[in-house]
């Protein structure tokens, strides 16, 4: 795969490593999975040694109290490549249902109802079991050294914490454990974890069971009982993090892989299976037409995602369906170059979310895609006291509306955001990718992916290109970056135009050259990250 803007293009860099290279939304995560790289253990050791750094160092992105979805992929020894995904997300209380939640008030983002069962440290056991070289113990040692010792507050982490005061301060936990005198911590002032330690070296000690049985798991049920949830041991106990196979689309000769549901990696093909109905590449990049075409695909990307996506077991369409090409060339079909689509829904979802993504590859050429969250800045705010254990709220992912797929029910995984992506060429690696944001995470694939492919950008490149997605009221959001041809073009094809206010997301990306197998690698200047190699 070749790239024709490397130096023509304003922007960092792309990173470059001959053997082994880490991406990660924060430098000591990389570090981390350097140093574990560089012990013997292989890119899934050093992903776990990242992500839970990460639970420490963007508390109010990843913790153990969320989920974690991803996908490996190594050569077989015969040429091909073997790929095993992994879906470690929780589902509901077993005694919550629908009408419990109305009566509660709805889904709202800080009831401990919105609470569902955590899975990362359920999927640390099965990515050690099945990939790693390495135990738990060696490779949360990075993080339980960060706790106990302390470590400085990242700038963009400070700017998220300061808007999550209010949620933690409802919580003794919160207030314990993520507060200094009621407020949140600056830009550079170090913070210590202790409760937060203890919890990993138990499960370091004893294993990925001992979260979901004893101490921890009674002051997570003990805490969420007391705010009236449903939460029982059992539900804790009973949990398991599910190998899944990817699907793949194929996008101008490049395999694109994804997770199938409940994420919504399956919309990420569904937009790329569109665009490619398209000449991209004979459109300015930078241009209005490339961006409309993309907010397009998108809308009906995400319609159908909508209406679709859910926990497998309750969803209607396979699949395999909804990823075929006949399907988007009908939806391309309806799309008109010269102005919006008037038919397809006004307003999509735009939820704020946190996330944190990492992809490594190995000097064996086994390359890891990880992706771990909270859903919002500090989950639903809910912290435990005695391990300082902060709880997702994924349950939000959840609709009210009976009826349809993704209605909360009774030990049921709702609709996922988080994907980490990888893609193939000739049958080989060829790059671990993944774009943080929320709901934005779909069509933050197929753009970094249409930018390289289409129109040659490296992976920083695209990773720089500015962004564009809706927000609650169904207007665009438009990062800084865009010309006024680029607002005033979309303006006159009927869309409502207004600036970002805040970055749209972040990514990690490394691409494995087909021809030297020199690794290239991006990471987001949104975030505080880096792509680092040897």
């Amino acid at each position: 795969m070749q790239f024709s803007r490397d130096f023509e293009r304003p922007g960092r860099s792309p990173a470059t490593a001959p053997t082994a290279m880490v991406a990660t939304a924060h430098p000591s995560a990389s570090a981390a999975a350097l140093d574990i790289l560089r012990q013997g253990g292989n890119a899934a050791d050093a992903a776990i040694a990242a992500a839970a750094v990460l639970h420490v160092l963007e508390p109010h992105m990843s913790a153990l109290g969320g989920d974690l979805f991803a996908i490996v992929a190594k050569p077989d020894g015969a040429g091909g490549v073997a790929l095993d995904g992994l879906n470690a997300s929780g589902r509901s209380p077993a005694g919550l249902t629908r009408e419990i939640a109305e009566q509660a008030g709805g889904l709202e983002p800080t009831s401990p109802h919105v609470v569902t069962v955590p899975g990362a440290v359920a999927g640390w056991g099965v990515l050690t079991a099945r990939h790693g070289s390495m135990g738990l113990d060696t490779a949360l040692i990075a993080a339980i050294d960060y706790a106990e010792k302390g470590a400085p507050i990242a700038p963009r982490v400070a700017r998220d914490w300061a808007d999550e005061v209010s949620k933690l301060a409802k919580t003794e936990g919160g207030r314990r454990h993520y507060l200094r005198d009621g407020a949140a911590p600056g830009a550079g002032q170090f913070m210590a974890y202790p409760a937060l330690a203890k919890a990993l070296r138990v499960i370091a000690e004893d294993g990925p069971d001992a979260f979901y049985r004893g101490a921890i798991a009674d002051d997570i049920v003990g805490t969420l009982q007391g705010l009236g949830g449903l939460m029982s041991q059992d539900d804790l106990a009973e949990h398991r993090a599910d190998a899944v196979t990817p699907l793949s689309c194929a996008y101008r000769g490049i395999d694109i892989l994804e997770l199938p549901p409940n994420g919504q990696g399956l919309t990420a093909q569904i937009i790329l299976n569109i665009l490619e109905r398209f000449d991209i590449a004979a459109l300015d990049p930078d241009g209005p037409e490339r961006a409309h075409l993309l907010i397009e695909a998108a809308r009906a990307g995400y319609a159908l995602r909508d209406r679709e996506i859910a926990d497998p077991a309750s969803m209607v369409s396979a699949p395999e369906a909804l990823n075929a090409k006949s399907l988007a060339a009908e939806i391309a079909d309806h799309i008109d170059l010269e102005k919006r689509n008037e038919s397809l829904p006004d307003k999509l979802p735009a939820t704020k979310s946190d996330t944190t993504y990492l992809c490594i590859i190995d000097g064996d050429g086994m390359a890891v895609s990880l992706i771990t969250s909270l859903f919002a800045g500090f989950g639903s705010g809910i912290v435990t006291p005695e391990f300082g254990i902060t709880l997702q709220n994924r349950g939000c992912g959840f609709t009210l509306e009976e009826g349809r797929p993704n209605m909360l029910a009774p030990r049921k995984r709702p609709f996922h955001t988080i994907i980490p992506g990888m893609a193939l060429q000739d049958g080989a690696i060829l790059s671990p990718f993944g774009v943080m944001g929320g709901q934005y995470q779909s069509v933050g694939h197929a753009h970094v992916w249409s930018l390289m492919r289409d129109h040659g950008f490296n992976p920083q490149a695209a990773i720089d290109a500015p962004r564009l997605f809706w927000d609650d009221s169904g207007a665009i959001e438009l990062e800084g970056g865009f010309s006024d041809a680029v607002r005033d073009g979309l303006t006159a094809r009927g869309h409502k135009i207004t600036a970002a206010k805040a970055p749209i997301g972040g990514s990690q990306i490394i691409v494995r050259d087909p021809e030297t197998g020199a690794l290239i690698g991006g990471s987001d200047p949104r975030k505080d990250g880096c792509a680092i190699g040897y």
